[in-house]
């Protein structure tokens, strides 16, 4: 009969020995871990900002495609993707708005760069681009601004001046 003392041992006495996996099964768990983590080789299609923000810099939110946010406001992120539909008030550094995404709503920011659709209010502080597929409606301000052809920009524009304000 065993003693009682060697079949229940508290916890604390038990050794802990990590439980590491056969080569074979980490091989198989890295192959299809980095085509998950690896980028694209061709990122052509994807957004690029006008300012680059370097990675681990700042926050991001990406809204994917079929993603819907609404009546929300956004504060405390340095890059916005809009991929999908946003109707929102936002605040930030920089917004991309991909071909397929739409931005309804008031944004501040210091960068804008359309390749979608922006309806609403618009201060871009510093640059604002609209790409070929871009159309940017409501009012807007910003500080310079780059249009490609076929880009599309309508409603109340003007640039700001030195202190923010609207040049006359």
């Amino acid at each position: 009969m065993l003693q009682r003392d060697s079949l229940f041992r508290r916890r604390e006495e038990t050794p802990f020995r990590p439980i590491a996996p056969a080569p074979a099964v980490a091989a198989a768990i890295a192959e299809r871990v980095a085509p998950a983590v690896t980028p694209a080789a061709n990122s052509e299609s994807a957004p690029r900002p006008a300012v680059a923000v370097k990675p681990g810099e700042g926050s991001k939110l990406i809204v994917g495609p079929d993603v819907k946010l609404k009546g929300v406001e956004i504060t405390d992120c340095d890059t916005l993707v809009v991929e999908g539909r946003v109707e929102s008030a936002l605040d930030s550094r920089v917004i991309q708005i991909a071909e397929q995404g739409v931005f309804n709503g008031a944004a501040s920011i210091d960068v804008a760069e359309i390749h979608g659709r922006f309806d609403g209010e618009l201060t871009a502080r510093k640059q604002l681009v609209i790409h070929a597929t871009g159309k940017v409606s409501g009012k807007i301000r910003y500080g310079n601004i780059k249009i490609e052809e076929g880009g599309e920009i309508s409603g109340d524009i003007a640039s700001l001046g030195a202190a923010g304000a609207p040049k006359k």
